[in-house]
């Protein structure tokens, strides 16, 4: 299947794609910060560059975006029609070291949470688990 943008249109749009202060992450940081949890960012000397680190709980959040790190039964996580050859070996990477991080963390001590880009339209479960995970981990 072609493309239905031009190379250099396709360059502009995947050129604004951030790993960090995301949509999702945003929502995630001022939901965690309004209900009274302080938290430090994107934290380089911890495997994988956990988006929230709790440190005094040891526990870690990663809000990962579907489509980027193949987010299993979702709909935004389908796989690119063009650029076969180009992005399944991509994003099965991406998924492969995300287990890679979560692995080394947990060995660490960590204690590690995902969130995923499309759970963000229910915050209100999201508080839920995040409470649950925050308060088992003290």
């Amino acid at each position: 299947m072609v493309d239905t943008l031009s190379p250099e249109a396709r360059s502009a749009l995947m050129s604004r794609i951030r790993n960090k202060d995301s949509k999702a992450e945003m929502a995630v940081r001022r939901l965690l910060h309004g209900i009274g949890y302080r938290y430090r960012l994107h934290r380089s000397d911890l495997p994988g560059t956990p988006d929230l680190v709790f440190p005094g709980r040891s526990s870690v959040i990663f809000v990962h975006g579907c489509f980027w790190h193949l987010h299993d039964g979702c709909k935004h996580a389908r796989m690119p029609k063009s650029r076969v050859a180009y992005w399944v070996p991509k994003l099965e990477g991406n998924r492969r070291r995300d287990r890679r991080n979560e692995r080394a963390l947990r060995a660490r001590g960590w204690r590690v949470m995902v969130i995923w880009e499309c759970q963000v339209a229910d915050l209100d479960r999201i508080e839920r688990r995040a409470r649950r995970f925050l308060e088992d981990g003290r």
